[in-house]
């Protein structure tokens, strides 16, 4: 079998750990790293024994895939150009800073016949992807995703580096259209929305409500969805998944819930970030949609914005 040719463009704290598993994978040839730091590219070059640029179009013509690991607003400019020249790529979320700028990347990646998948890492935790087999017709969501300040992803708001993670998990699950959007916000410690809330509308009659923010005094990561015949409870954290349903029985008197089965699914450690470029791999070498494509990226990208522009402008909640 043919090894993969793959690069990391952008090794800072996340790159870093792309060009990590990388190496380590039989089946990929890690050609190298790049980092507009020089002396960055060549400590994390070192780190896996491949080379250092500072130019990713030093890439062109020695790799068949690359991971895009820079700040947002490069998002663009590097997968369009990457994809030009024949390379599948890995964008990480958000995919691009603009709707028109994702369309672009979409038709580029279409009419190039190139594999591009959206790094939405969350869809690779085993309590997540055993959320298809749990959860059907959600009428109500909650979902909490805090961290502890930073400096990392401060370029964007919360909603584009925290809340879009639940966004795309809540999209997958709910599998209707946004009708409303009910979003508020503020900069706290940064430029930028540090905390978030918004209530979506689908049009199905599901109701979610998330909140994000990065300046917790701790990490949460919850996401509770109500069902008709369930009440089910994730801890991505913990890879946790408390369900509630129905029994039917007579509940003897030291029952938590009366008349209800409680049940807890635990998932063991994984190693979320390296399912998710092997997933990536694989579908470079299938040529198959990735499990995160494109117009997936996009779906919850629009909502991202859409979140993002009514806090920033503080217009009446937009309704489509």
């Amino acid at each position: 079998m043919n090894k993969i040719r793959v690069g990391v463009i952008g090794v800072g704290y996340l790159g870093q750990f792309h060009a990590e598993k990388y190496a380590r994978m039989d089946d990929v040839q890690l050609i190298g790293v790049v980092d507009t730091d020089r002396a960055r590219a060549k400590e994390v070059a070192a780190m896996f024994g491949t080379r250092a640029f500072t130019d990713y179009r030093e890439l062109f013509g020695q790799t068949d895939a690359v991971s895009i690991v820079v700040p947002t607003e490069y998002h663009f400019a590097v997968g369009a150009e990457c994809m030009n020249h024949d390379l599948d790529v890995l964008i990480e979320k958000p995919m691009a800073a603009t709707l028109d700028q994702a369309d672009e990347l979409i038709r580029i990646a279409k009419s190039r016949g190139r594999v591009m998948q959206i790094g939405h890492l969350e869809r690779f935790n085993p309590a997540v992807i055993a959320l298809d087999d749990i959860v059907h017709n959600p009428v109500f969501i909650e979902a909490h995703r805090l961290g502890i300040f930073s400096e990392r992803s401060t370029d964007v708001s919360v909603v584009l580096d925290l809340m879009i993670h639940d966004i795309d998990i809540i999209m997958n699950v709910v599998k209707s259209e946004i009708k409303n959007i009910h979003a508020m916000g503020a900069p706290v410690i940064c430029e930028h929305a540090d905390i978030a809330n918004v209530r979506l509308e689908f049009a199905s009659g599901c109701v979610a409500n998330v909140t994000a923010s990065r300046i917790s005094t701790k990490n949460q990561r919850k996401i509770r969805l109500f069902q008709k015949d369930a009440y089910v409870s994730v801890d991505f954290t913990s890879r946790k998944i408390t369900t509630i349903r129905r029994d039917g029985s007579t509940a003897s008197a030291d029952s938590l819930i009366p008349g209800m089965d409680i049940q807890q699914l635990s998932f063991s450690e994984a190693d979320v970030l390296e399912d998710e470029l092997l997933s990536y791999v694989q579908a470079v070498r299938t040529r198959r949609t990735p499990v995160v494509s494109g117009t997936a990226g996009r779906k919850a990208l629009q909502v991202a914005l859409s979140i993002t522009d009514q806090i920033n402008t503080a217009v009446k909640p937009y309704i489509s």
